[in-house]
């Protein structure tokens, strides 16, 4: 590549959830013109088939004997990112409570992690300006070399009122125990476990508006393109 050319920049988001992760990776990406990938949304997805298909979620071998079958297809478009399986859009059912009380299971497969792994892997690789990628094991085991690696955190009251934001008319409380569940299943599961990489860049958005922390970020990835 010429030296007059901006190199692409890889960008690794992680945390748990209700940090601000997604609105703030997909916000960065536009302001930045890079590409953006959710990937807890892949997951969704492939626990979306899995559930989809009748295949038992409490059991990881008959996981682990489907993970290779469905076609997960993720637009990177950050002002526009879409998910597709087998062709289906996918975006509204992901979201359900159903996939999202089965995620964590399905995910925690080691052959789930490794076949969603190398397609995020792929699209990264692929990103021509270069990519703003959202997850859990992003900076630890995805990307390890991905070039500026930052990982959100904020308190548990604070993430559970975003979430109840997010669900409307969800319960605080409850919204909060979901989380803290969430996490320590994320946390303690042996394949890729969420968890802050020894170079990343931590940000605690407990006190931060939305704005606030895009501002950050935004700052953090042009100090690092300034200095590649």
């Amino acid at each position: 590549m010429e030296n007059g050319a901006a190199q692409p920049v890889i960008v690794a988001i992680d945390g748990p959830s209700g940090t601000g992760k997604s609105s703030t990776s997909k916000a960065v990406a536009a302001q930045l013109g890079l590409s953006y990938l959710d990937t807890g949304a892949q997951y969704r997805a492939i626990t979306w088939w899995m559930v989809s298909n009748g295949i038992d979620t409490d059991d990881p071998s008959e996981i682990a004997a489907a993970a290779g079958k469905p076609d997960i297809v993720s637009g990177t478009d950050p002002s526009n990112p879409t998910i597709t399986v087998d062709g289906t859009d996918v975006a509204a059912p992901i979201r359900t409570q159903e996939v999202t009380s089965q995620v964590s299971a399905v995910s925690a497969v080691a052959e789930v992690r490794a076949r969603i792994t190398e397609l995020q892997r792929s699209i990264a690789a692929t990103a021509e300006q270069g990519i703003v990628v959202e997850g859990r094991d992003i900076g630890t085991t995805v990307l390890p070399d991905a070039d500026l690696k930052i990982f959100l955190t904020a308190s548990p009251e604070a993430r559970a009122a975003r979430r109840s934001g997010e669900l409307k008319g969800a319960d605080v409380n409850a919204t909060r125990e979901a989380l803290i569940k969430r996490d320590a299943a994320d946390s303690s599961r042996k394949t890729s476990p969420l968890a802050k990489a020894d170079d990343a860049v931590e940000v605690d958005t407990t006190e931060l508006t939305l704005a606030q922390v895009i501002e950050c970020v935004v700052t953090l990835v042009e100090e690092k393109r300034a200095g590649k």
